[in-house]
């Protein structure tokens, strides 16, 4: 399916990003801070985070591990290199991709880290494949959420487990309201249906559902905090244009965030069935 513009916008957006993000220590030592690692990494998981995924996700050194959005390696080259799993890591942004290669060898990881530029509504691998699926704050970032999920399905194995955490807008607002916090989300943070509806309708059953909107408002203040300090960074890195866009990008987020118009949730499903 054509990709619209808005989309291909995104994706040379995020490509831009990591090509110029994994080269400045200035932000990744602003990611080590907020987030406690160093990947050039665009989610918001965190350390502890990620520490959390893998743990409910089983991950061990028998586990065949799928993550979409990988971006340059967070978390999912982290948990490769913590658990000892079997990884595949896809995006469609190449810049992410080639910064993610560079850390799987530098880790001594690229014997069992598959990285692949795909993506995650039509994934390269056979129907069965994994014991574990995890991406983080794909599906809002994304038009095609419930081919993705469908997906995700095709590949995960009977007993398989997939976690996912998801930016969406908050439920019961006015239409003015409803419009600043679709403005402060991620580009394509409007949803067809509540997500746990869109699983069970993929062939996933819900095993838990966790609000981090307190985690995920006060890591964003955290990192908001760090890149207006650092504001000339911002610009060497994105240019002046892309740091003013950036800028207003997060002060619409940080609003929608201070009126509790929008939520971060972490899903964990398993095969339905």
């Amino acid at each position: 399916m054509p990709r619209t513009d808005g989309e291909q916008a995104l994706i040379e957006r995020f490509s831009n990003t990591y090509r110029h993000l994994t080269q400045s220590e200035t932000m990744l030592e602003i990611e080590r801070a907020v987030c406690g690692c160093d990947y050039g990494c665009t989610s918001w998981t965190t350390r502890e985070e990620a520490d959390d995924i893998g743990n409910i996700l089983g991950l061990g050194p028998a586990t065949r591990y799928l993550e979409i959005g990988a971006g340059s390696g967070w978390p999912g080259l982290y948990l490769a290199k913590r658990t000892g799993c079997e990884a595949a890591l896809i995006d469609l942004p190449l810049e992410g991709l080639q910064a993610a290669r560079k850390r799987a060898d530098k880790d001594g990881l690229a014997e069992r880290c598959r990285i692949v530029q795909a993506d995650g509504a039509a994934l390269p691998f056979p129907g069965g494949r994994f014991d574990a699926i995890y991406h983080s704050d794909v599906l809002c970032c994304l038009v095609e959420k419930q081919a993705v999920l469908e997906e995700c399905r095709r590949v995960a194995g009977n007993q398989a487990k997939m976690v996912f955490s998801v930016i969406s807008i908050a439920t019961g607002l006015s239409d003015a309201d409803y419009g600043t916090a679709a403005a402060g989300g991620p580009t394509f943070i409007e949803s067809p249906m509540d997500y746990a509806e869109m699983l069970a309708c993929t062939g996933w059953t819900v095993t838990a559902r966790g609000d981090v909107t307190a985690e995920y408002s006060e890591t964003f203040a955290k990192m908001f905090g760090f890149e207006k300090a650092n504001v000339d960074e911002i610009e060497r890195v994105h240019d002046a244009e892309g740091a003013a866009d950036l800028m207003a990008r997060r002060q619409r987020t940080l609003e929608a965030l201070e009126r509790n118009l929008l939520r971060r949730e972490i899903f964990a499903a398993v095969p339905a069935g």
